[in-house]
């Protein structure tokens, strides 16, 4: 191995930060084990240690996209106090940032161009977020804040509702004070929608939609 940028660390994770700033700043056409070798200054071989091929290293990205937005949000929950509004608006907008600060990396965590058995462990992967949007839904409703029924579902339909938010914001179509505004004023329509109404009947059934 020669010596020069990268010095007896981790590899593996050298590599995938080095990825990720080529993913960011070039696109996943530029993303090459060999250019990685290269810019970190390794034998051309190394990086097959730890990634058999290009695909094999997109796949990694994307767990370690997932797994870092799950803790942003968990972090930003944790700060947020107990007021339940709050909270929804806190974990919605770490999701939110995240897309916008890491939308290449976002992008390819929702990739559907992988392996059958790694695209079953990418479902996993995302099952956590799931679970805490669950659990922040659940609480709601026993705080009476969201109607009763169908837990999965109204999860479902909020990350659906979020996710669209940030995909404008990862493309740039929202900035700003405009997506401040349009995010502030989804998320006061849809928990004022969601609240209990007289007459209101329990969603009842499975949700079809999963992240």
């Amino acid at each position: 191995m020669r010596t020069g940028s990268y010095h007896h660390g981790d590899l593996r994770a050298a590599l995938l930060d080095r990825a990720e700033q080529t993913l960011r700043e070039q696109g996943v056409d530029a993303l090459s084990l060999r250019e990685l070798a290269r810019g970190l200054d390794v034998s051309h071989a190394a990086p097959s240690r730890h990634f058999k091929d290009k695909r094999a290293l997109l796949d990694a990205l994307a767990f370690t996209g997932i797994q870092r937005l799950t803790a942003s949000c968990r972090a930003r929950l944790a700060r947020s106090g107990e007021d339940f509004r709050a909270r929804v608006f806190a974990f919605a907008r770490a999701y939110v940032d995240f897309a916008a600060d890491h939308s290449a990396l976002l992008e390819l965590s929702f990739a559907r161009k992988h392996d059958p058995v790694v695209e079953e462990a990418l479902q996993l992967a995302w099952q956590p977020l799931e679970a805490d949007i669950t659990a922040l839904i659940t609480v709601g409703q026993q705080a009476g804040e969201i109607r009763p029924g169908g837990v999965d579902r109204i999860a479902g339909a909020v990350f659906a509702a979020v996710h669209g938010v940030a995909t404008q914001a990862a493309t740039g179509m929202l900035q700003g004070e405009a997506l401040d505004q349009v995010f502030d004023d989804l998320l006061t329509h849809l928990l004022r929608g969601l609240r209990p109404a007289p007459g209101d009947e329990p969603l009842a059934g499975a949700a079809l939609f999963r992240c």
